[in-house]
């Protein structure tokens, strides 16, 4: 059953959740800019564990006097991230939005969204709008246990569940991987909730009745068998700075360390580069594929995402970090 909404007056606040490399910043950018062009005045949270939050990055174009971007700062453990969180939506919550948007990592359990939320005096100041869950339509269906409750909890909770990179995926790929994620639904003693909306198609096709369904399709209640987790030791994050790479080796050797079992179970390499001409661009890489553009301006820093990394084996591929 899809859960109430609360008063007008409130500011609704969105989660857009997936696993690493979904594509929920990418989405993020078109949702903020239709709610941008419907006069909204939008805040967007960037809510990661890690150290450094590249996508952060990545939203600045978006940027500006109906948007702005909050970050809570990681390389902390849960307890301290989940005050932090609050404080940052307390503080959010002064500042006249009429929608927040926050993007977790890729590891992230959906109750500290939840538990949060119904603490004073969050509880007075906001109402949750709806949940997104982006999968990938070429999901990688080899996660680790960890990794598909995540996956699954989500999922059973959201009221959309969007599919990226539909229109390079072929339809028997895409419905094996929607009966994946129904298996893992199932998995954890629940099924897709009644009336779940479900969007599958190119993202630069998105219609305003789209985002409409997505804004009004709330969230739902799942009971399911709980994991616990422990973030430091489900996923790795190595850090690379300042590494002197041509974009042509960039690509290459990122498709080669996602590849390479030696190097572990790698899900994403995410960051910015330097090149020798001065220009930035972004790299961001999943098993799927490996989008590169350019930026205007970066930090100079790769980050690698996976289970049971080898930094070993990856320094072999790249060298250590340059100070």
């Amino acid at each position: 059953m899809s859960a109430a909404r609360g008063g007008s007056n409130m500011i609704s606040i969105d989660l857009i959740t997936g696993f690493l490399g979904s594509g929920k910043t990418t989405f993020i950018k078109k949702y903020a800019k239709y709610l941008i062009d419907q006069g909204k005045n939008i805040g967007i949270l960037e809510n990661d564990f890690g150290a450094v939050n590249v996508d952060a990055m990545l939203l600045q174009d978006i940027l500006g006097e109906n948007c702005t971007l909050e970050m809570v700062a990681g390389g902390c453990d849960a307890d301290c991230h989940r005050r932090r969180f609050k404080t940052k939506l307390i503080a959010m919550g002064m500042c006249g939005y009429d929608r927040v948007l926050v993007e977790p990592s890729g590891i992230f359990d959906m109750d500290e969204f939840f538990d949060v939320l119904h603490e004073d005096p969050l509880d007075r100041w906001y109402e949750i709008g709806s949940v997104i869950t982006v999968i990938d339509a070429n999901l990688d269906t080899t996660l680790s246990e960890s990794s598909r409750f995540l996956l699954a909890s989500q999922a059973a909770q959201a009221g959309t569940i969007l599919y990226s990179h539909v229109q390079e995926t072929q339809d028997c790929v895409l419905s094996a991987t929607k009966q994946y994620v129904a298996d893992l639904m199932e998995s954890l003693r629940c099924s897709a909730p009644s009336g779940q909306f479900i969007l599958q198609k190119d993202w630069d096709k998105l219609l305003p009745a789209d985002f409409e369904n997505i804004m009004h399709s709330g969230y739902h209640s799942a009971d399911y068998r709980k994991m616990w987790l422990d973030e430091k030791k489900t996923y790795d994050s190595l850090y690379f700075m300042n590494m002197e790479f041509t974009e042509s080796f960039l690509r290459e050797s990122c498709t080669q360390i996602l590849k390479d079992p030696a190097c572990g179970k790698v899900f994403r390499i995410k960051g910015f580069q330097k090149l020798p001409d001065n220009t930035w661009i972004a790299v961001n890489a999943t098993h799927q594929n490996t989008e590169i553009h350019p930026v205007p301006n970066g930090q100079a820093i790769l980050i690698v995402i996976g289970e049971g990394l080898h930094p070993e084996a990856i320094e072999a591929c790249w060298g250590k970090s340059n100070p």
